[in-house]
């Protein structure tokens, strides 16, 4: 199999240091999806996939994170508050833990973000907005802020605080979207705050993500549409020591976004939104006097992911593309907009969570299923699937098919896979 089609992969997060064989931070240690892990499986054991060990969780969304043979999940009980875990990688032995009373419930109830590792801390923000930096040694917070509180918000909004923070050098920068406040950055020791931009629009879920332009890191921000004519939502580069806006695309319709800005190279981004609202590939220019503009190159509502990013593998995308009306299963694009193929309901994918990880796909497909998948642009190519993950008790009206919504972002480290459902985590070996 080909490398990963960027060759920058590999300077997404310059500034963030650690080991390839971690997962410190959502989406992996380059945040977009992609691991340096070799020596994957190529099918699945006749007797069934080995499972190490098991932990149980309250439920939710939110996914682990892993340093250094520790294993770290922002879990939640919605009657008290969060409560972050740390478990052994390689038993599964609970470590420590460290709750603080947030009590509530939203619609899809339970965690939501993922939390990241970087040194002594480990940081987190839970669904009302507390943003922890806590001591891994000392298991006990160093500081704390609330992001939505902080900056004028007042109602939580509907899906709640579901955005995850990231390190830049110093500093630890997350999405408030509050009134008074888009992204803010914290230095990462003190919490003192290094600089907020302002409101950037309407509310959403979507966690900022760094990006190249014309050699330059570039934060990468998308807010949501307002449901009115005139109300578009934004794309938004911002200069990450200073916060300053670089550039502005303000025609991305999508009220409820969720998946990150992809960075498809030649200062070029995808943005998904999966409420029927497909994709659009935006263009960032450096203009003479060093000032940035945008222009569409296109947008299609025939691919799209409603939760995640898509994988970008060697010039083509895939993605999830399944929403309340629309069930285009695991779909392939390539980098000019041609949709190649969709499983559809066959198999069925639907919010799941993917990795790319030494020429293969792992994917949940957001319900029982785990896949392993060769990405192949001329047809979908599995390798193997097992159902390994199980179905809590069901809802009502919306939440009727709640325990079978298992979302949440997978991690990878040293042939150990972490995936979730709404009862548990489990430990799979996936390597030979």
């Amino acid at each position: 199999m080909k490398k990963v089609g960027f060759v920058f992969v590999m300077a997404l997060l310059v500034s963030f240091s650690a080991n390839a064989q971690d997962w410190p931070q959502f989406l992996g240690p380059y945040r977009n999806g992609v691991s340096d892990q070799k020596g994957v499986i190529r099918s699945f054991p006749s007797g069934g996939l080995e499972v190490l060990w098991s932990a149980p969780l309250g439920i939710g969304y939110g996914g682990p994170v892993i340093k250094e043979g520790k294993v770290y999940i922002l879990d939640r009980d919605d009657e008290y508050g969060d409560i972050m875990k740390c478990f052994d990688l390689n038993s599964g032995t609970e470590l420590w833990r460290y709750g603080y009373e947030a009590p509530g419930s939203v619609m899809f109830p339970g965690s939501r973000s993922v939390p990241i590792v970087d040194g002594n801390f480990v940081y987190s923000c839970g669904p009302y907005g507390d943003l922890y930096c806590i001591d891994i040694n000392s298991h006990q917070p160093v500081w704390n802020k609330n992001v939505w509180k902080d900056y004028g918000g007042e109602n939580i909004p509907t899906w709640a605080i579901s955005q995850c923070p990231m390190i830049y050098g110093n500093l630890l920068i997350i999405a408030s979207q509050a009134p008074e406040a888009g992204v803010v950055a914290y230095n990462k020791v003190t919490g003192a705050e290094v600089w907020k931009t302002p409101c950037l629009g309407e509310v959403g879920y979507v966690s900022p993500t760094l990006v190249k332009i014309s050699g330059e890191d570039h934060i990468a921000y998308v807010t949501a549409s307002g449901r009115g004519a005139g109300q578009g939502g934004k794309v938004v580069g911002i200069q990450p020591l200073t916060g300053k806006i670089l550039w502005e695309f303000d025609e991305w319709d999508c009220h409820i976004p969720v998946a990150p800005a992809t960075d498809a190279g030649d200062n070029k981004l995808l943005i998904v939104g999966g409420y029927e609202l497909g994709a659009l590939m935006i263009q960032v220019v450096k203009n003479s006097d060093g000032s940035f503009s945008t222009k569409e190159l296109y947008r299609t509502v025939e691919f799209g992911d409603q939760t995640k990013p898509p994988l970008l593998i060697d010039g083509y995308f895939y993605a999830q593309y399944g929403t309340n009306s629309r069930r285009d299963g695991l779909a392939c694009m390539s980098l000019d907009g041609e949709v190649m193929w969709k499983t559809k309901r066959d198999p069925d994918f639907n919010k799941g969570s993917m990795i790319y990880a030494d020429g293969l796909i792992i994917a949940t497909d957001g319900a029982k299923s785990l896949f392993l998948v060769e990405p192949d642009p001329t047809g979908f190519k599995p390798l193997a699937s097992s159902e390994i993950l199980t179905a809590a008790e069901p809802g009502e009206g919306m939440m009727a098919n709640f325990g079978t919504q298992n979302w949440g972002p997978l991690a990878l480290s040293n042939g150990k896979l972490l995936i979730r459902d709404q009862e548990k985590m489990l430990c799979i070996k996936i390597t030979q």
